[in-house]
C-alpha cells in the first residue's frame, strides 16, 4: 500500500488558523477510476469468486505476479474501502453479526447473544411469496416475491396444473419464506465475494495511464 500512495501528489496542510507549522502531505483524496466501457467489455477481464483467505494484496500477487498492484483488484471493482466492501472471513463475520444484534438479544424476553438472536427463525428480516411454475417437460421457473408481514400472513399454500393447447402442462405452486437477520446479513456479505480482475494484457498500460493521471 504504501508504494501505491508515493505517486499521489502533496500538498500543503497547516493545522492552524494562523498558517504556522505549515507541512507537505500527501494529498490521498485523489482519485483513479476505470473507464465503464473497460469494466463492461467481458474480452478485458474475467470473473472471481473471492476465497475467504483472500485479500486484495494476495489476489494480485497470485494473478499479476505483484501484491502492490493490489490497488488495480480494488479500483476495477468500484471498491473504495477495502474493510468494509470486501467479504469478511468467516470468524470476523460472525463477530460483526454477534455485536451488531447484541442489542437486540439483551432485549429479548430469553436473553440472546447477538449471534443466537438474528439466527433465531421467529426474529424475522424479511417475507416472501414463493411462486413455482414446473411444465411437463421438466422445466422450472421460481419467482420469489417480497412482500410485507400482513400480506405474508394471508398468503396460503396452494397448488394448481394447468394444461396448454400444445397439450402439456404446468403446475403453479405457491408457498412462503422467510429470511432471518443472520441470513440477510450473510447474503449481504457473500454477494461481495464476485468481482472482475482485469487481465494481465492491459495491466502494464493501466499501470502507465494510472502513473500520468495521478501525478
Amino acid at each position: 500500500m504504501a508504494q501505491f500512495f508515493n505517486y499521489y501528489p502533496k500538498t500543503f496542510y497547516s493545522s492552524n488558523t494562523n498558517s504556522t507549522g505549515v507541512n507537505t502531505v500527501t494529498n490521498i483524496i485523489t482519485r483513479f477510476s476505470f473507464e465503464d466501457a473497460l469494466k463492461q467489455n467481458s474480452a478485458a477481464f474475467y470473473k472471481y469468486s473471492i476465497k475467504d483467505s483472500d485479500t486484495p494484496e494476495i489476489i494480485a500477487d497470485k494473478y499479476y505476479g505483484d501484491s502492490e498492484r493490489h490497488w488495480i483488484v480494488l479500483l476495477f471493482n468500484d471498491i473504495i474501502d477495502p474493510q468494509f466492501d470486501w467479504p469478511l472471513q468467516y470468524p470476523t463475520f460472525i463477530e460483526y453479526v454477534d455485536n451488531k444484534y447484541t442489542a437486540n438479544g439483551a432485549a429479548n424476553t430469553t436473553v440472546q447473544t447477538g449471534l443466537e438472536w438474528a439466527q433465531d427463525i421467529n426474529n424475522v428480516h424479511s417475507y416472501y411469496k414463493v411462486i413455482t411454475r414446473s411444465g411437463s417437460n421438466g422445466n422450472e421457473i421460481e419467482e420469489k416475491v417480497q412482500v410485507d408481514a400482513n400480506t405474508y400472513a394471508n398468503v396460503g399454500t396452494s397448488s394448481t396444473s394447468y394444461t396448454l393447447q400444445d397439450g402439456s402442462s404446468i403446475t403453479e405452486t405457491i408457498t412462503t419464506e422467510t429470511k432471518t437477520y443472520y441470513t440477510y446479513e450473510n447474503e449481504l456479505n457473500e454477494a461481495k465475494r464476485e468481482i472482475k480482475l482485469l487481465k494481465k494484457d492491459f495491466v502494464s498500460e493501466v499501470e502507465k495511464e494510472f502513473k500520468r493521471v495521478i501525478r
